[in-house]
């Protein structure tokens, strides 16, 4: 590996001295016309051919991406209120980038081709032009200021919930490597928490303050479970570094801060169940299915364990690199009827009774 960094740093050094020189002659003034050329007209319609090569296979290459990979799932399973006015400005996006890159690229290389060096010609030009300059200037700024309004909106309200609707509140409280979900309990109202409170010995995970009683009925578990069709409101902590709560399939993600609260909020309205039997889902889980099975007829071979059937669940990710155990920070998020949660939410454990009590 040295032996290969030493090569690639010697050929990187070689390239730059190689560029230097060809600068060098470049700044040299001569006498005789040769030394004035820097490219001759072969070499400039060669140049001018390839761009016009280069610009038909980019295209030919993302016709042929639209066909092969153009489904996008995650543009269409999205499981909380907000979700679908996220994947439209989304594709909004997409579709006027994808227009925009269209065009100027084709100039650009149109361009490069139909004005490459020749000699005795000269390429018409405008050193100013007001009006051109007011139509790239107008037409991205009506565009932007669509989107950001549009965005702008949506983000106001996952950031602000209506509290008449008393949103669940629900805790996520994020360590190196894992996460923590903390529930409001009866009083649906957080108990005052902080790290210096970690007291392992008498389980107090999360640093829950004893002496605040609305943390007396607060729950805590390693699974988030979420009624369908009822609003929540996520109050985000970290313990020690940057982490970011993201959870792809509700549309929400947001950073989990050491010393502050963070919040994001949305209404689930597709449950767990439900999504598994989505043809979307359905195909995506058979086909992992299929590559497991092949995979574990390999390791069955080398005596190795098979790898176990793919189900699909929710999930809370973290999406900041946070350490080297960051790929498998995840907790499984299961949304449910009101009942089946309640019912959940009887066989969980009160902060306050789960205590130990001190020697």
């Amino acid at each position: 590996m040295t032996a290969l960094l030493s090569i690639l740093v010697l050929v990187f050094i070689l390239v730059a001295i190689w560029q230097m020189v060809k600068i060098f002659d470049l700044t040299q003034i001569g006498n005789s016309e040769s030394n004035n050329q820097v490219a001759t007209d072969s070499d400039n319609k060669i140049n001018g051919y390839l761009m016009l090569g280069f610009l038909v296979f980019i295209y030919v290459i993302t016709i042929i991406c639209f066909v092969k990979f153009g489904d996008l799932p995650l543009m269409s399973n999205s499981a909380s209120d907000h979700g679908p006015d996220i994947d439209r400005l989304m594709i909004i996006s997409m579709i006027i980038i994808f227009f925009v890159q269209t065009i100027t690229q084709f100039l650009l290389h149109y361009f490069a081709f139909k004005y490459r060096g020749e000699k005795g010609k000269k390429a018409v030009f405008f050193a100013d032009n007001n009006k051109l300059e007011a139509v790239w200037t107008v037409i991205p700024v009506i565009v932007l200021a669509g989107l950001v309004i549009s965005g702008l909106f949506t983000w106001t309200s996952v950031m602000n919930p209506d509290k008449g609707n008393d949103p669940l509140v629900v805790e996520l409280y994020a360590q190196q490597f894992n996460w923590k979900a903390r529930y409001a309990g009866e009083d649906n109202t957080l108990g005052k928490a902080n790290v210096r409170l970690i007291d392992i010995d008498r389980a107090n995970i999360l640093g829950l303050d004893e002496s605040d009683p609305n943390s007396d009925d607060d729950i805590i578990t390693t699974e988030l479970h979420l009624p369908v069709g009822k609003p929540v409101l996520f109050k985000m902590r970290s313990q020690d570094v940057l982490h970011s709560a993201y959870m792809p399939h509700f549309r929400a993600q947001m950073n989990c801060v050491p010393g502050m609260i963070t919040q994001f909020s949305f209404t689930p309205t597709i449950t767990t169940e439900d999504m598994r039997n989505t043809p979307e889902m359905l195909d995506k889980v058979a086909n992992i299915n299929t590559i497991r099975t092949q995979k574990s007829i390999a390791l069955t071979a080398k005596g190795e364990d098979p790898l176990e059937r793919y189900e699909f669940d929710y999930l809370l990710l973290c999406n900041k690199i946070c350490g080297k155990s960051h790929y498998n920070m995840q907790m499984k998020i299961i949304v449910e009827t009101q009942e089946e949660y309640d019912a959940w939410l009887k066989t969980q454990k009160v902060f306050k009774g789960s205590l130990i009590s001190a020697n």
